[in-house]
């Protein structure tokens, strides 16, 4: 944990108001994490709700069960209104902290809302490292009016620092963390399991839980089990979960003749009972940070064969809690599934530790006890300011704006976003207050456009206060 935090938590009167901000609530790894959060959040200390910019998704009723869950804020992704949308709802709620969840245009919305109503404590949460918590451009020019990045695992924080240029006192490791009492070991989920898809009791068992998206890399754990079936004739394969790529992997396992071992078994709301009954958990993705799945399986000491990337090392202790491959490597992964397979009590050693390591190490409570100690201490940093309301967006002109920089132009600032091959994005500001931010925030713009030098593609809004427009000459080109 970053040393700024320690031994500083913040005790106030009222519960402070904390927004998470997402895209929707799939089935999925970093939404499983946030809804553990927002159920555990000490709610003396803590009222925590969630706003979807699209729709709900699956998890959605889930969610709103437990807390406040706000969606449909987004009509498109260059639906510049969202701010003014979320700008006001962050005011009338009263907002205390904004998170957003991962990278693209919750991340860039959501901040820039946040400075815009004046929210005290602004945080982005990463959960990967790359696609999809991928940074661009637009993202990059809100980096100071962002108080902390919260990564997941320590590589992940290095990761933030060293590739994404984040301020390393800016960015804290708060390990993801697993409900070590629902996932835990259960030898009679092995027969269960077995029994409900009619296997034989002896079968060896693999599975893999993970979102059918590109990325997973689902490709490799099936051209694996191909090979490992060459060896281990009576040993079976699981695939737990569902999205985009499905029709494409079921095509995949058709073509290599394996249909009848590789059992695709959609979301799952009992994944603690499915990972029990498992020989070995595997995953085989291009890119990770921390991933859920492999802190559930060891959980429920299942040993691992896992893809040395990100920060799966840090979970996955080769030979000690399971076994590390070479990425996108299916003949790598089917020799560690065969060292497994082929070995119960090397495998059930492994599982046993990894169970111990996540105790340790990787707990729910230790998850959560992170994310109230940063949002706590980052708020009581802020205290002096916060009693300097930021401007109301209907009344501008009565209020006192944030620290800024006096424009020798009232009507128009040029900012410039560098990139590695230089200027790549630029912003024009227009304003009649003749006061504009030093970093990127309007607080009374008339008109404020990112161009580049073909504005083929053009979102706006216009009411009597703002005009927001971004132009560019491709979708890729102005990236959040």
């Amino acid at each position: 944990m970053n040393s700024r935090l320690q031994n500083s938590y913040s005790f106030t009167a009222a519960p402070l108001r904390v927004q998470f901000i997402t895209t929707s609530l799939p089935v999925g790894g970093a939404e499983v994490l946030l809804l553990n959060l927002v159920k555990r959040l000490d709610k003396n200390r803590f009222s925590p709700e969630v706003v979807c910019l699209k729709e709900a998704g699956e998890l959605g009723e889930e969610f709103s069960r437990v807390v406040p869950v706000h969606d449909n804020w987004l009509q498109s992704k260059w639906d510049a209104r969202v701010l003014f949308r979320l700008a006001k709802h962050f005011r009338q709620s009263k907002t205390d902290a904004v998170i957003t969840v991962g990278a693209g245009d919750k991340m860039f919305w959501g901040r820039a809302a946040a400075r815009l109503a004046g929210v005290p404590v602004i945080c982005s949460a990463l959960h990967s490292t790359g696609w999809p918590d991928g940074i661009g451009t637009l993202n990059r020019l809100l980096t100071r009016i962002t108080d902390g990045f919260i990564a997941v695992a320590q590589q992940h924080t290095e990761h933030l620092v060293q590739f994404e240029k984040f301020p390393r006192d800016r960015v804290f490791m708060i390990p993801n963390g697993v409900d070590t009492d629902r996932f835990r070991p259960n030898h009679a989920m092995r027969g269960w399991l077995r029994d409900s898809l009619g296997l034989p009791r002896d079968c060896k068992l693999t599975g893999i839980v993970a979102a059918l998206r590109e990325e997973k890399n689902h490709f490799q754990f099936i051209d694996a089990a191909k090979l490992v079936l060459e060896q281990i004739p009576n040993a079976h394969f699981l695939i737990v979960g569902d999205g985009p790529e499905r029709p494409a992997i079921e095509a995949h396992i058709e073509r290599l003749g394996v249909s009848q071992q590789i059992h695709l078994l959609g979301n799952r709301s009992d994944t603690e009972r499915i990972l029990a009954g498992l020989d070995a958990f595997c995953l085989t993705s291009r890119n990770e940070a921390n991933p859920v799945s492999i802190l559930e399986a060891l959980s429920c000491g299942v040993p691992v064969v896992a893809p040395d990337v990100g920060s799966i090392s840090e979970t996955v202790l080769h030979k000690h809690t399971g076994l590390l491959t070479e990425p996108v490597d299916a003949r790598s992964t089917c020799q560690a599934l065969l060292q497994m397979l082929s070995n119960p009590s090397f495998a059930s050693v492994m599982g046993l530790a990894g169970r111990q390591l996540v105790r340790n190490d990787w707990s729910l409570d230790a998850m959560v006890a992170g994310y109230e100690l940063v949002i706590s201490s980052l708020y009581s940093a802020k205290m002096p300011r916060i009693a300097q309301a930021a401007p109301s967006i209907a009344e501008p002109q009565n209020a006192e704006p944030v620290p800024t920089a006096q424009l020798a132009d009232p009507t128009l600032v040029h900012l410039t976003a560098e990139t590695d091959s230089g200027p790549a994005v630029k912003a024009r500001v227009s304003t009649e207050e003749a006061v504009v931010p030093e970093s990127f925030e309007i607080l009374f713009a008339n008109q404020l456009e990112f161009e580049t030098s073909t504005p083929a593609i053009s979102a706006a809004h216009t009411n009597p206060l703002v005009t927001l427009e971004m132009h560019s000459e491709d979708a890729e080109a102005v990236s959040f």
